[in-house]
């Protein structure tokens, strides 16, 4: 079990989560360990360049949308430095990040569903 799944689990459980991912791959847009938001989203809004907490292949990853394909129900992931993760589907888009430390990520809000609480990375476990 990785370390995102604990997230991902409050985030398909209606949660707007608040947590501090570590690694390089979304330098410069989330850098090691700043504080992101994310919410549940509804993947049809979903655009290239939207930042998402969804599952590939079994993996985690807070990534970016980096392909659509609408008719198959699915997107495709990639990290911010070129490397593509796969495609997934709809079913296993958690969430959409919506702030990192803080600031808003333009258009990321409109994206999200209504989200039932909020829980901090203090309440996550082995955190």
């Amino acid at each position: 079990m990785g370390a995102l799944d604990a997230v991902a689990a409050r985030v398909a459980g209606g949660a707007t989560v608040e947590f501090r991912p570590s690694g390089s791959s979304m330098v410069p847009l989330i850098r090691s360990r700043q504080l992101v938001t994310v919410t549940p989203v509804d993947p049809s809004k979903l655009e290239r360049g939207d930042i998402v907490l969804a599952r590939v292949a079994g993996t985690v990853y807070l990534h970016l949308v980096s392909s659509l394909d609408p008719a198959k129900r699915r997107v495709q992931i990639s990290n911010n430095r070129g490397r593509v993760n796969g495609w997934t589907g709809h079913d296993r888009v958690f969430g959409i990040c919506v702030a990192v430390d803080g600031v808003p990520r333009a258009g990321a809000a409109d994206k999200a569903v209504k989200a039932v609480k909020a829980v901090n990375s203090r309440s996550l476990p082995g955190r």
